[in-house]
């Protein structure tokens, strides 16, 4: 069987991918405008501003969108179909794409309820959206 990708941390998304494998949560704050951002970059996505700080989420947020995911994009995805993909707006303000799980697919909805969860995949710890 494939192993599922592992992603491949760069110079702004290194201290995200470390808090992971805590299993925590962090997004950006700017300490110019005082917004929050995720994914993480080098700059404000509303400011420019390039003094930024990591802070860890609640863990809580709720399903925007999804799709449900009936064609694995490779074999190393097969034995999770089907699963859902979904856009996932946290409690501060950001949104993350990530999978639900822990709920038949057929039950998730716009509006649902989550918290995160994670899933090791090899050395890294990957966020997943558990229902609850």
């Amino acid at each position: 069987m494939t192993e599922k990708p592992i992603p491949v941390p760069n110079p702004d998304s290194i201290e995200f991918w470390k808090a992971c494998n805590e299993e925590k949560f962090l997004i950006q704050t700017c300490n110019s405008c005082g917004k929050n951002q995720f994914y993480p970059r080098a700059i404000c996505k509303h400011c420019h501003g390039s003094d930024l700080d990591w802070q860890p989420v609640s863990g809580r947020g709720k399903v925007k969108t999804f799709t449900i995911v009936n064609h694995a994009p490779s074999p190393a995805f097969k034995e999770d179909l089907p699963y859902v993909l979904a856009l996932i707006d946290l409690e501060e303000g950001v949104r993350a794409m990530m999978n639900v799980i822990g709920c038949d697919v057929a039950d998730v909805y716009i509006g649902m309820a989550i918290e995160l969860t994670f899933e090791a995949r090899g050395d890294q710890k990957i966020p997943q959206a558990k229902a609850i």
